[in-house]
């Protein structure tokens, strides 16, 4: 009885201590940025440090959106919330068009999701 009754309290306390943090996938911001800026290719259009003010970007439309403000357009979850953690990284994977947006942001499913994880920490670094 007593294993049963530590087992309940164990995995209660782990539910309660995902739900604290149900939008953390723990990727690393320095390491994203690294990606960010290497073969991610963000800043091409999204710009150096993520106002969506490139060079490029000023031929694009819509333009790229700037991660300063923090503002983000799709729940592709479902959760009811846009712009978790895990509807960045599904943006990155899949590309907006797949979420009825443009297509001019590619999905990126050439890039491991652990890699993703660490753009989306540097995404979120971002907002001022």
């Amino acid at each position: 009885m007593k294993k049963g009754r530590n087992f309940v309290f164990a995995a209660s306390t782990a539910i309660f201590l995902i739900s604290l943090a149900p939008n953390a996938l723990a990727g690393d911001a320095a390491k994203g940025k690294q990606i960010y800026d290497g073969k991610g290719a963000c800043g091409t259009c999204h710009g150096a440090t993520g106002k969506g003010d490139s060079p490029a970007a000023a031929a694009m439309n819509p333009k790229p959106r700037s991660f300063a403000d923090g503002q983000f357009m799709y729940d592709t979850d479902g959760d009811g919330k846009t712009g978790t953690d895990s509807d960045l990284l599904n943006i990155l994977k899949n590309g907006t068009a797949k979420y009825g947006g443009s297509p001019t942001m590619p999905g990126r499913a050439d890039i491991p999701d652990g890699e993703l994880a660490d753009i989306v920490a540097y995404i979120l670094s971002l907002k001022n």
